[in-house]
Parts: C-alpha cells; structure tokens; sequence
C-alpha cells in the first residue's frame, strides 16, 4: 500500500469518525431539549446522561459478549459441504469455479496434482462391505 492512499485511508476514517461524533453530539442535544421541557435543566442533564450511559453499556455487551458454542455435528463428505454452500452462495461458488478452471488451464499440472491425490484417496479407502 503506497503512502497516498494510506493517507486517504486515514483521512476517511477521520471524516467518518468526526461525523459519528457530530450525530451524537446532536443526538444528546435532542434528548436534552426534550427532557427539558419537563424536567428542567438538571433533570435534562440527568436523562441525557442516562439514556446515553444505556446506550453504551448495551454497546460494550454486544462487544464482549461470547458467541454459544457449536454443537458438535456428524462429519459431512467435503463434496455434500461444498454443494451446500454453492446453494447458499451461488455467486461465490460460480467466481470460485472461475478462478479453478483459470488456475488449470493456466497450469495443467495442478489438473493432474488433483486427480492423482483423489485417485490415491479412493485406494487408501477400505471396502465397506
């Protein structure tokens, strides 16, 4: 990354966060012309700084929280898990099998890497009978 775009880089970065602070700034405004009316400039203050307390407790657990633990799932055949998530994601998928068929034709001995390797993992399988 050269430094002319490293500045630009930080120069929107400091454009967004300066906006993020004016809308708060703004937002906390609000809620204190609003709670002024009825509860006079300290009960303003008060409220103010309750909602915005509230909103950054909730933002600090969202933050931190820990995501649930998986279940353990049966094993899944690599092929079914790679059809299912081109149904899910098909444009994936199709710029997936794009650049596959790019890298073989530009390099036909990963073509015969890959058979070999399928081809010696069906011999190494036992016989389920």
């Amino acid at each position: 990354m050269n430094l002319d775009r490293l500045f630009r880089l930080a120069a929107a970065l400091a454009a967004v966060a300066a906006a993020a602070v004016a809308c708060v700034i703004a937002a906390a405004f609000a809620v204190y012309a609003l709670a002024r009316i009825w509860l006079g400039p300290a009960g303003g203050a008060a409220v103010t700084a309750a909602v915005f307390a509230g909103i950054a407790v909730g933002v600090a657990w969202l933050a931190t929280r820990k995501a649930a633990p998986e279940e353990a799932q049966e094993e899944v055949p690599v092929v079914e898990r790679l059809l299912q998530m081109a149904k899910e994601r098909p444009l994936m998928a199709a710029g997936a099998a794009a650049a596959v068929v790019t890298l073989i034709v530009r390099n036909p001995a990963v073509l015969s890497a890959i058979l070999s390797a399928v081809i010696a993992g069906n011999a190494a399988k036992p016989d389920a009978k």
